[in-house]
């Protein structure tokens, strides 16, 4: 019984892990941008990126690698909405790839030039916590907020309103976002990840305020970042409230079915409002961006030295690709 209860708390970590993607990317078309993963981080440039995690005896697995955008791949998806669907895509399969070679790399010992090969069954094993991890989302941030909602319209006559009805489902599953992400903030392993995610932001800033990225210039930056995945997420959530009340629906069934069919548009007017607002720079981008900021006081933590320099490594390999490729990083 124990060993079932370890085995469940282990899957509920990965799955944890891998529904933070969002939470722990940088949004895409800009000049740097990276992940946290485990003990390390990944570090993209416009047309490469790197993975840098520490191992336990103390030296740095690297993984580099060049990166095409997915427009430059398909190009129908260069059109809005479409090509934010295409980003965050990318964004997740490259995070995936990051987070798996860190889960390989944090138990190698030194003196191995890279992690082991994962086995066929080990890659179906990662195609299973994914499929749970979707599964889980599903039922966690569509599912149960529509079913609770639901149920409140038999007490309360004023849920009744398609307006009130969806105000309180977009608030009931903001609660749910913000208590599960203060859940797994308790866990010692998802701590670590978030230190290495102030790692990122910090290093990250460190290039777009004064052009370098070395320690000294890394620890005076704040560990808060405005385009963190966290101000992503939490548009997705104020959009779909707006979106979900076009939905002529009125039985649960076809409710949470149209909520399943409009998630690929909630996600590509999310980005482009993102995008928008990034680049106007006014207030819009400062409410935009604010309340991310707030949460990430939850999502990151200050790092050691030894988390920045690693963040450092990653960004000094990915932006060493680009020029390979004869491409060059200047500050915005």
């Amino acid at each position: 019984m124990r060993r079932l209860g370890s085995q469940i708390v282990t899957a509920l970590r990965r799955a944890g892990r891998t529904v933070l993607l969002p939470l722990l990317q940088g949004q895409e078309e800009i000049l740097v941008g990276g992940q946290a993963v485990i003990e390390g981080v990944m570090m993209r440039s416009p047309h490469s990126f790197a993975v840098a995690v520490r191992r336990p005896a103390g030296d740095i697995a690297l993984l580099q690698d060049f990166l095409a955008r997915p427009s430059e791949k398909h190009p129908w998806l260069k059109y809005p909405i479409l090509r934010g669907l295409g980003t965050l895509g990318q964004a997740l399969v490259l995070g995936i790839r990051a987070l798996r070679y860190s889960a390989d790399a944090a138990l190698e010992e030194k003196g191995a030039k890279e992690p082991a090969r994962k086995s066929p069954l080990n890659s179906w094993l990662l195609a299973l916590n994914l499929a749970v991890s979707l599964g889980f989302f599903i039922f966690f941030y569509k599912f149960l907020p529509l079913y609770l909602t639901t149920r409140m319209k038999g007490h309360y006559h004023a849920v009744e309103n398609t307006l009130v009805f969806n105000f309180v489902d977009g608030v009931i599953r903001m609660v749910l976002f913000l208590g599960f992400l203060w859940l797994i903030s308790q866990w010692k392993d998802i701590q670590r990840v978030f230190e290495y995610h102030g790692a990122e932001h910090k290093v990250v800033w460190a290039f777009e305020k004064t052009g370098r990225f070395d320690l000294a210039t890394a620890r005076e930056c704040a560990r808060f970042h405005p385009r963190c995945g966290t101000s992503f997420l939490l548009v997705v959530m104020v959009i779909a409230m707006a979106l979900y009340m076009f939905l002529p629906f009125q039985s649960f069934a076809w409710r949470f079915v149209g909520r399943l069919i409009l998630l690929p548009l909630i996600v590509g007017v999310s980005y482009e409002f993102i995008r928008f607002a990034a680049k106007s720079q006014g207030m819009l981008w400062r409410c935009a961006a604010q309340p991310g900021l707030w949460l990430q006081r939850i999502t990151t933590r200050e790092p050691n030295d030894a988390q920045l320099e690693t963040a450092i490594k990653a960004l000094e390999a990915a932006m060493e690709m680009e020029k390979s490729r004869g491409g060059e990083l200047v500050v915005a």
